[in-house]
């Protein structure tokens, strides 16, 4: 059997474009100017899979390191043969040094007890207005955070997609931080997907993250590639009379006698109820609106319009094109009252990754 066979026997699927992550990648290094890629692929690469969406950039564009959110999540990247520095964004805790040691992960700290007893190498982070994680930079003790083993130091921007001041305050904020620190660290960076564009200094670093996979960062940016197409099948074709209702809690009534297509697909696999009453998917190259309820595993549509010729395990698309048809990520966040990191990464386990270009 072969994989063209397979991918159209499955209920659900997400098709990752390799080619188009490698491209937005090389856009990315090329506004760098200079300054390497230490690429975000934290919950599972956004969702697409970190272990392929990492050795794919490590074969294109040379990334310093990897990005990951938790121990557990750098340890699977050791064990698939990344051997490039993992940095852990997420605050470690005093515990977390066996594991490090052991996975030769490089942790971030922001906590002078913990840095003074940590013995491997380490990022500090300097918060300068997100107000999460990090020491302040107007710390007057700031000093004591840097030790032979810190490597590098970094921030976060909170809105760099939306407020051009917010960035110019915080760059100055680490800058000045910075200087208070008894030596430049080997490593300085700030920029992320946004950053990239909204600040003129790159220093060593930048760190991007949704650009790669495909989704608009801001409309002043450049638009990457879409990557990621979330895919589905008709399970089900049946027509009802006006007057009748679907799903569960019968909310929506049909206006007329209709054809209602089910879909293998629903918010077990990442589809929000919230979208009721506002998604729509593409069939055949054609529109059709989700009616009903979402439900665990299935949803929907109203194919009563030009969908005569609809038909069970015809392929339906939740995001992507289809024919001269396009919904994007963007859609279906908006549609969901959410953003596309919350789609992407909120992505059922049972939605297999099908990964195409390479």
């Amino acid at each position: 059997m072969t994989r063209q066979t397979q991918i159209i026997r499955e209920r659900a699927w997400l098709e990752v474009n390799l080619v188009n992550l490698a491209a937005n990648a090389e856009t990315v290094r090329a506004a760098a100017r200079g300054a390497r890629l230490l690429p975000m692929v934290k919950a599972d690469g956004y969702g697409l899979g970190a272990l392929r969406v990492a050795h794919t950039l490590e074969r294109h564009v040379d990334p310093w390191g990897f990005g990951v959110a938790t121990v557990a999540e750098g340890a699977t990247l050791r064990a698939a043969g990344i051997r490039r520095p993992i940095v852990v964004f997420t605050p470690a805790l005093a515990e977390h040094q066996a594991r490090c040691r052991e996975f030769d992960l490089q942790a971030v700290l922001d906590d002078p007890a913990i840095i003074h007893d940590w013995k491997l190498p380490y990022q500090l982070e300097i918060d300068t207005g997100m107000g999460r994680s990090g020491v302040r930079w107007d710390d007057p003790d700031l000093a004591r955070y840097a030790t032979a083993q810190m490597q590098g130091a970094f921030m976060h921007f909170h809105s760099a997609e939306d407020h051009p001041a917010s960035v110019r305050t915080q760059w100055e904020r680490f800058q000045a931080a910075v200087t208070r620190l008894p030596a430049r660290p080997a490593l300085l960076f700030v920029a992320n997907s946004a950053g990239v564009w909204k600040l003129e200094e790159k220093l060593d670093l930048v760190r991007p993250g949704m650009f790669l996979y495909g989704c608009i960062i801001a409309k002043d940016m450049p638009a990457p590639k879409p990557v990621a197409s979330l895919r589905s099948r008709v399970v089900s074709v049946r027509g009802i009379r006006k007057g009748e209702g679907v799903s569960y809690g019968g909310e929506w009534i049909s206006p007329r006698d209709a054809r209602i297509a089910t879909i293998g697909f629903g918010y077990a696999d990442g589809l929000h109820r919230s979208v009721q009453g506002k998604a729509r998917v593409l069939i055949r190259g054609r529109s059709y609106p989700l009616v009903g309820r979402i439900t665990m595993d299935m949803v929907l549509a109203d194919v009563t319009d030009g969908g005569e010729t609809v038909e069970r395990g015809d392929r339906v698309t939740l995001v992507g094109t289809d024919e001269n048809e396009t919904i994007t990520w963007e859609d279906l966040a908006g549609w969901a009252g959410t953003n596309t990191y919350e789609m992407m990464a909120g992505l059922g386990t049972r939605v297999e990754r099908v990964y195409v270009g390479e």
